[in-house]
């Protein structure tokens, strides 16, 4: 029996340093109050009044111009930033109940520090080189960089990229002038670089086709000369002009002294008086 009551005396000496908050494990999405374990309020809302033995936790939606992100047990949300004009800052983001309002610098300039509380003009990039806006926006003080193979920026900017070369190929041209970092690519139409490959070419076959016709007419015509020559018995000479016509007068033979004396035909035959004695 002494036992008995000394353990007794035990157990209530530990009841009496016990509290109820002590063993009281919560999740995630509550937190302990008076040892009971309340829900906190959702993104977009803060916490009324806490939970109690017969009520659960009281929330109520942030009001205009201000937002809370997670879940909290807050009673208050906090209020949206202000993009201040003469900052240089414009909104990127209109903020609401769960998210805060996103504020970037204008066009034409970038943030002066990493907090992004005011922005300053950027430097204009020159030829060559185009603006990043992933510098601007990591508060680069130079958001210029050199234009990569197969852009170009032909222009000095504040805002302009480098921009890419026009796909000749899509428009189902060709290259006439490859592009460089400040100049873009020049195309042309791919029937006529053909055709003005094939106009010299064509020239030149229809040159050489008239030189040979010209050389086979004149070949043609001198053969046809010394065949006409050959023709008419005087090669050489030429056809258009006759020569001297002579008279082939008959010739009659006349006996002189017992011997035959030719005449020609159409003149009398006188014979001296010594020859006929």
């Amino acid at each position: 029996m002494k036992r008995l009551g000394l353990v007794g005396l035990l157990g209530a000496a530990l009841l009496g340093c016990w509290e109820p908050g002590d063993a009281v494990t919560c999740f995630d999405k509550q937190y302990e109050h008076k040892g009971r374990c309340c829900n906190r309020c959702q993104p977009g809302e803060k916490l009324v009044s806490e939970c109690n033995g017969t009520e659960h936790s009281v929330c109520t939606r942030c009001e205009s111009g201000h937002y809370q992100q997670s879940w909290t047990k807050e009673r208050h949300c906090a209020p949206h930033d202000i993009c201040e004009d003469n900052a240089g800052l414009v909104v990127k983001t209109q903020g609401n109940t769960t998210h805060n309002t996103v504020c970037q610098c204008q066009s034409g300039m970038h943030c002066s520090d990493r907090s992004c509380q005011t922005c300053v003009e950027n430097q204009p990039c020159q030829l060559g080189f185009g603006f990043v806006a992933a510098k601007a926006i990591a508060q680069m003080s130079s958001p210029c960089e050199p234009c990569a193979e197969g852009t170009f920026s032909n222009i000095s900017s504040k805002t302009e990229p480098c921009h890419p070369w026009t796909s000749c190929e899509e428009k189902g041209l060709v290259v006439k002038v490859k592009g460089t970092n400040t100049s873009d690519v020049i195309c042309e139409s791919g029937r006529r670089s053909s055709i003005s490959v094939l106009i010299p070419i064509t020239a030149a076959v229809i040159t050489c086709f008239v030189g040979l016709c010209l050389y086979c007419l004149v070949r043609r015509d001198s053969r046809r000369r010394v065949e006409m020559e050959i023709e008419a018995g005087k090669p050489g000479e030429n056809l258009n002009q006759r020569p001297e016509e002579t008279d082939d007068l008959p010739v009659q033979e006349t006996l002189l002294g017992g011997q035959p004396v030719a005449q020609e035909d159409g003149k009398e035959s006188r014979i001296s008086e010594q020859e006929r004695l």
